[in-house]
């Protein structure tokens, strides 16, 4: 294997992991794609990469230029490696209520990292919107502004979706996933979908977020919360606008934290709550279709960004939540 070009080189390419128990559970393949094993370890290298590139060639982030954004932390830390590499300033508006282990890792990287109250989108104090301010108010700074921009759902147009595609041999015949930006399940539906229409795409929805509701009815409306950081919304974003979603997946924290456990315990894989509510939600549309088909879903990131969390059974004790028995 030749020699790859830095941190950048090393994203995308993720293997497809065949997940043992639940395909002997459920008589399909479901597949898991390690999007933990991108060299920021999540999923959200592929927008970040995107991103930078565009502005680069745009012209619109020039050398020893600043690189902001507001995000609930795995955006940001693929930025911030990112900036690091290019020789960028980075600056992160981030929710305070997001992991602690989040916060200290981009600063560990370099980025200024600045929590703020998290607030309704609508708020004009919403992180995301602090951080448009904040760009135009700093000189030789760009907004990365991963929910609205297109580019983010290029990425997975571009990367993610032709790898599921290569690596299944076209034998997909469902798509499952989270969505918080709507970039990844934005970009690998359209690229599945023009593959081959008759592709499932499923949207994955936590409590707390409206989506699942708009995708059955057309009406924005959530109930309840969740636990789980940097997925769910509020609105369609303009990376989620109009892509082609066949149905929804409702996905309780304790089924989340149910298939974490699994996942850790059977597969030997130690990953976040987004994977947990994507592998649970690719386990349901696989008993939906019933025995025989191919279901792909994103192992997103690593767990040891909720280690105080989502790993800590007194934290979930007092939400209600337990860890599962062996």
């Amino acid at each position: 294997m030749p020699a790859l070009d830095g941190f950048i080189g090393a994203i995308g390419n993720t293997p497809l992991l065949r997940l043992g128990k639940l395909s002997a559970e459920t008589g399909c393949e479901i597949l898991g794609k390690a999007e933990f094993m991108n060299p920021g370890g999540s999923v959200k290298d592929r927008a970040a990469r995107y991103i930078i590139e565009d502005a680069e060639r745009r012209g619109t982030l020039s050398p020893g230029g600043t690189v902001i954004e507001g995000t609930a932390g795995n955006t940001g830390i693929g930025l911030a490696h990112i900036c690091a590499a290019r020789g960028y300033r980075c600056v992160i508006v981030i929710p305070e209520t997001q992991s602690q282990e989040k916060m200290d890792l981009l600063r560990v990287l370099g980025a200024d990292v600045r929590p703020v109250p998290a607030a309704p989108y609508k708020d004009a104090n919403n992180y995301q919107k602090i951080a448009g301010r904040l760009a135009q108010e700093t000189d030789n700074a760009i907004w990365a502004n991963q929910f609205d921009n297109l580019v983010n759902r290029q990425a997975h147009y571009e990367t993610t979706g032709p790898e599921i595609w290569r690596d299944t041999d076209g034998r997909v015949d469902a798509f499952v996933c989270a969505t918080g930006t709507g970039g990844t399940l934005a970009g690998v539906a359209r690229s599945l979908k023009e593959r081959k229409p008759e592709v499932k795409t499923v949207l994955a929805d936590p409590y707390g977020s409206g989506l699942y509701h708009f995708v059955k009815s057309g009406e924005i409306k959530s109930e309840g919360s969740s636990i789980t950081e940097g997925i769910g919304s509020s609105r369609v974003t303009a990376n989620l606008e109009g892509t082609p979603i066949d149905d929804a997946v409702r996905i309780d924290d304790q089924t989340c934290v149910t298939m974490v456990y699994r996942l850790l315990r059977e597969e030997g894989l130690f990953v976040g709550g987004s994977t947990g509510i994507n592998v649970a939600a690719a386990v349901q549309v696989a008993r939906e279709m019933g025995p025989g088909h191919t279901i792909v879903t994103l192992l997103c990131d690593r767990g040891s960004l909720y280690f105080a969390r989502l790993f800590n059974s007194e934290w979930l004790r007092q939400r209600g939540l337990h860890v599962p028995q062996s």
